[in-house]
């Protein structure tokens, strides 16, 4: 069968790799075609445009950018029709992939999938009515999403578990190399390390790396890592590195989270990886007009916390410093709890361990390919 698939960052590139290839593994004879990353490309496939070529984030970076946005999806839709696929699937990335799941109910009778379905519940959640009209099935990786969408709004969904554990899993399983070698093989000293991941965007970058670094950076004593992100080029980071003796690591965020004391990990998947690993964290999420935003934030959001690791717990397993709150201060402040409390420190890991029995068993690709292949089959 032909499987169309859009992504529109890294995380979802990873995602959608694994994904790629359990279908293989469940359909030989599958062909891909899809808006997408390298990662994807090294499954296999034609890649018609790379996922750095669709990310914008903020109201103003969107704005100057209309026009590729709309060419963007303009080219997707005429793609997709031309190619004519047994279904497509989209990975998280809403306000491009709603549009073409609207486009496709309209206008095709190519089945629609959404796998990794958009955060609607924390903020948006008039787009459900958008989900329960253009996507045939979808599928959550998120355990209370279950009750989101079936128990609140009656819509029908698949919870497969969480790819980031079977990534994670397969990752520890394989894993050799001590902390020693680790800092040998990378120039670095023998001093613990704090580990910095500042989000895989460019604001997210501009906006918590400075502040991540100017905390981490008063304790003496430790050697701080930055985890580079795919599609960001060194040239970028080294805007925001200073003078600070700052190590930036591309490729290596699983090496480094294996070998780390502490971290500081701007909201994201990053988030959960982190507590896969058992690293203490503090989740940071600088934003311009910051007292503006929280008073936002309290109006438009419908959860209570940002961070995987809280919303999955249900309750505040590791500190959130968000938008106002966070300041190099208050940072600072929860490193120290992180690096000098032992009851903190195994209350977070307490909390991990909740986190880690929810999510379930590894097999979240599998799963999803077993039931897509299924379902498609009992179309033909």
């Amino acid at each position: 069968m032909k499987y169309y698939l859009i992504v529109g960052e890294a995380s979802g590139d990873l995602h959608a790799s694994h994904l790629m290839a359990a279908l293989k593994r469940e359909d030989p004879g599958a062909e891909f075609r899809f808006f997408g990353g390298d990662l994807m490309a090294a499954v296999g496939g034609t890649q018609v445009k790379h996922y750095r070529e669709l990310a914008y984030m903020g109201f103003i970076p969107v704005l100057l950018h209309l026009r590729t946005i709309f060419a963007n999806m303009r080219l997707c839709k005429e793609d997709i029709v031309a190619w004519k696929p047994d279904v497509v699937i989209l990975v998280d990335y809403p306000g491009f992939n709603l549009n073409i799941a609207r486009f496709l109910r309209k206008h095709t009778h190519i089945p629609v999938y959404y796998y990794i379905s958009p955060k609607i519940w924390a903020w948006k959640e008039y787009r459900i009515q958008n989900i329960k009209r253009d996507v045939d099935e979808l599928f959550s990786i998120l355990p209370f999403e279950v009750e989101f969408f079936e128990g609140k709004h009656h819509y029908p969904i698949h919870y497969v578990g969480n790819p980031t554990v079977d990534e994670v899993a397969a990752f520890r399983a394989s894993y050799q190399e001590t902390c020693g070698e680790f800092n040998r093989a990378h120039g670095l000293g023998g001093q613990d390390i704090i580990a910095l991941l500042p989000g895989s965007r460019r604001q997210e970058i501009k906006d918590n790396l400075p502040r991540m670094i100017q905390a981490a950076s008063s304790l003496p004593g430790y050697q701080l890592v930055v985890a580079g992100a795919p599609g960001i080029e060194p040239e970028y980071y080294a805007r925001y590195l200073g003078g600070a003796n700052v190590k930036l690591l591309f490729g290596h965020t699983y090496p480094l989270l294996s070998h780390a004391r502490v971290a500081l990990v701007t909201s994201g998947t990053a988030t959960l990886e982190t507590a896969l690993f058992s690293v203490p964290q503090v989740v940071c999420y600088y934003m311009a007009m910051g007292k503006v935003v929280s008073l936002l934030k309290r109006c438009v959001l419908k959860v209570k916390y940002v961070s995987l690791v809280n919303l999955i717990a249900g309750k505040e397993v590791v500190r959130e410093l968000v938008a106002d709150q966070m300041t190099v201060g208050k940072t600072i402040g929860e490193l120290k709890r992180l690096l000098f409390d032992p009851a903190r420190e195994a209350e977070i890991r307490a909390g991990y361990d909740e986190v880690i029995r929810r999510l379930g068993e590894p097999g979240a690709p599998e799963r999803a390919a077993h039931i897509m292949v299924s379902l498609l089959g009992k179309q033909t």
